[in-house]
């Protein structure tokens, strides 16, 4: 393996989240722990044709080292060009190719989960990535299947194409969001192959990640939407603490409001609200918090609102 990242020891790893992983974010959990981050999920389309706001998500903190971008696409000369593209970009390491999102627009366009339909083009876009690139790595994530599981099958096929490491989705696409994940299939990809394979799905808390990883045997945790409200899950994981302390996480909000600030600007402040609900989730006093931020569009009484906010209270539940 490289030296930017190792597998001697579980690696936690911020999943892409649209909408919410974006640079402001991922530099806050790498601050407090983790070990890698991975950029928003990126057309290649979008790559290939230049588009600027594409490009601006590809921009990465300072302190994002490795760094991962993951893409998707369904056309093997897309995602050459939109690879070509990412090969001028420095500081990326790792080029991810989503073979696991479920969202019908995604999907719609072949891309995403539904690339699990047709392995033969998941493998040759693979390939292609890995033959154009001149990033350390490639990697792939997945889910089970698209309508039934075929776990193994697909795994394989990543491996074999080239891909240096794997994350698992452990749902079907039919899956979605809402079915039980089978902890037990990813378990059983990592008994297939030899290539890493990094746990995902519903780890939302300090003991779900340790009992997932002790459960599959993986040699690292995705965490995607469990770290959205609660990003000190890192800290927790990195410090081996299942209690976090009060002042930490009024650290992480402060840090990520700042950031959110410095990225863009004024209109930071109203991108930050959904963030202070989230945040707030479970303190006295929250819902009136709430009810106050919707309606502050300045970023000193803003923030002055919310430090004092976590400063001084508790959480009640």
């Amino acid at each position: 393996m490289t030296k930017s990242i190792s597998f001697d020891k579980p690696i936690y790893v911020l999943a892409p989240l649209a909408g919410y992983t974006d640079l402001p974010f991922r530099s806050v959990v790498k601050k407090f722990g983790a070990d890698l981050t991975v950029s928003e999920m990126l057309s290649s389309n979008a790559l290939a044709h230049g588009s600027a706001k594409t490009l601006h998500m590809i921009q990465k903190s300072t302190n994002e080292d490795p760094y991962s971008v993951q893409i998707a696409g369904a056309d093997v000369n897309v995602v050459r060009k939109a690879v070509e593209i990412l090969n001028e970009q420095e500081g990326i390491d790792i080029i991810d190719l989503n073979c696991g999102c479920p969202v019908p627009k995604v999907v719609g366009h072949g891309s995403g989960s539904s690339l699990l339909l047709d392995l033969s083009l998941m493998g040759d876009i693979i390939k292609t990535i890995k033959e154009t690139s001149n990033k350390k790595l490639t990697s792939v994530k997945i889910r089970l299947g698209f309508e039934k599981k075929n776990h193994i099958e697909i795994a394989k096929r990543v491996e074999d194409c080239g891909a240096d490491f794997l994350a698992v989705h452990g749902r079907t696409r039919m899956g979605k969001f809402k079915a039980p994940v089978d902890y037990d299939a990813i378990k059983e990809i990592k008994e297939a192959i030899n290539i890493p394979v990094i746990a995902n799905g519903d780890i939302d808390s300090y003991e779900k990640a340790k009992w997932v990883l002790e459960h599959t045997g993986a040699d690292g945790v995705m965490i995607g939407r469990g770290a959205v409200g609660a990003p000190w899950i890192f800290h927790q994981l990195k410090t081996g603490t299942k209690d976090i302390d009060k002042n930490i996480k009024h650290d992480i909000i402060m840090e990520h409001f700042d950031k959110m600030i410095e990225f863009y600007g004024s209109h930071g402040v109203p991108m930050f609200r959904k963030h202070t609900h989230t945040y707030s989730k479970g303190y006295r006093g929250a819902s009136a918090l709430r009810d106050s931020v919707n309606r502050i569009s300045d970023i000193k009484e803003y923030r002055a609102v919310i430090d004092d906010f976590f400063c001084s209270n508790e959480i009640i539940c």
